[in-house]
């Protein structure tokens, strides 16, 4: 499960894959906030043309229809931005509504129509999860911060502007590694501290995807509902961030234990 299957579109005009794992990478499993594609879900990546298929598992076969929905329609859609991609074809493998989604997602239903006795759709647990995602991005941003240097009455007046990077202000990297940080301004612009890049990009692309910021002088940090954050209740906020990050992580290690077992088994009953 842990390698892709080669495929033998060579010679068609569409995608290579390289570049539809390029697109996958960006779909999240929305209980984790991990990529689909670090998490090992994808078997296979078929191209025939301008028609792609992807074929995943997930690491249980009672995994939640709503989650493997979600990302099996992310997958398709991310499948389809490719220019030279006419139709993304997702086949979920080895779970228990394997054939519901997979009929679902590649006829374009609606998850009420794909399953009629669910109750609502799953675009209310899609909001969830990203908040949730958005909390536990934003403990690693506060946390590369606070490790720079940052202090939280500093902290909670960050705005979307102070992570641009003008041009006299370029990206750097430090002497011990290639990562790159961003230069942030404090003290009036007296001050200018690098800050990993990484963990703040990723916490804006949440903040902005999910509503909580749109415009550049946004105040950048949020408490759980979307306020932004007082100095007096930094710690209380940084606290529940913190356990956004924790349950998210003992989620992902209990979700890549029950994968290896399952490809154990796989392996397993191959040698039989």
């Amino acid at each position: 499960m842990s390698t892709p299957e080669p495929t033998d579109g060579a010679g068609s005009e569409g995608p290579d894959r390289a570049a539809v794992r390029d697109r996958l990478d960006r779909v999240t499993d929305p209980e984790l906030d991990r990529s689909i594609v670090e998490l090992e879900y994808v078997d296979a990546i078929e191209v025939d043309g301008d028609r792609v298929t992807v074929r995943f598992t997930l690491p249980t076969a009672w995994c939640s229809p709503a989650f493997a929905w979600m990302m099996a329609i992310d997958a398709r859609d991310e499948v389809e931005t490719l220019p030279n991609v006419a139709d993304a074809r997702i086949v979920l493998r080895e779970h228990m509504h394997e054939r519901e989604i997979t009929r679902g997602v590649n006829q374009r239903l609606s998850f009420a129509e794909a399953f009629p006795d669910a109750d609502g759709d799953v675009a209310a647990v899609r909001v969830e999860l990203d908040r949730k995602a958005r909390i536990a991005r934003q403990y690693d941003a506060i946390e590369a911060l606070l490790e720079a240097g940052l202090g939280p009455g500093t902290i909670v007046d960050l705005t979307v502007a102070d992570l641009d990077r003008p041009a006299d202000r370029a990206a750097v990297s430090a002497a011990d590694d290639d990562a790159e940080r961003i230069p942030i301004a404090v003290q009036g612009e007296a001050v200018v501290v690098p800050v990993p890049a990484v963990p703040l990009d990723r916490y804006l692309e949440k903040a902005r995807t999910t509503g909580v910021v749109s415009d550049s002088d946004d105040v950048l940090f949020r408490t759980p509902e979307g306020d932004p954050i007082d100095a007096g209740s930094f710690d209380l906020v940084h606290r529940r961030g913190r356990l956004a990050k924790v349950n998210m992580s003992s989620q992902g290690g209990i979700c890549d234990g029950l994968r290896e077992a399952r490809e154990r088994r796989f392996e397993e009953a191959g040698d039989d």
